[in-house]
């Protein structure tokens, strides 16, 4: 009798076996605030935050992403590691990490942070005091060290 050059069907060894593949990004959870919603009063969390609708009162997020929608409006103070406005905001920012406001975005007030980015088209009104990242102290013989500030003023 004749055999075939295939090889023989072994049912030790699956041919269609599914190997689930894992996504390298780990899953960001947001929070959205819509366009229709208006919230007065204080908002904290620990998760990054979209604002579309309106926000009166004050925003603590310090060690997430607040960002500020085409048709958001905040009238806060905002403390965030990062804020992004392409809305209006009015009220102080403090960002541990950066402030990043967009060409249609416009922020009134007083500024505090490590990094800023302004495009053209954007509206700051308000003092800007950019300062550099804490460092650990190193043993510089017995000198302290002192975080550098720089402080500007912008106003329209």
């Amino acid at each position: 009798m004749l055999q075939s050059p295939e090889p023989k069907y072994s049912p030790a060894t699956p041919t269609n076996s599914y190997v689930p593949v894992k996504t390298a990004a780990p899953t960001m959870e947001q929070a959205t605030i819509g366009k229709t919603l208006v919230i007065k009063g204080e908002v904290s969390g620990s998760e990054a935050l979209f604002i579309d609708g309106r926000v009166d009162g004050s925003l603590s997020f310090p060690d997430s992403r607040v960002t500020v929608g085409r048709h958001g409006n905040v009238t806060a103070t905002v403390i965030a590691k990062e804020l992004v406005i392409m809305g209006k905001v009015e009220g102080n920012v403090e960002c541990s990490d950066r402030l990043d406001i967009r060409a249609e975005g416009s922020l009134s007030g007083d500024v505090v942070t490590h990094r800023i980015s302004v495009e053209e088209g954007a509206i700051l009104k308000g003092g800007v005091e950019v300062r550099t990242p804490e460092k650990k102290p190193q043993q510089n013989q017995g000198k302290q060290d002192t975080p550098k500030t720089m402080a500007a003023t912008a106003g329209a």
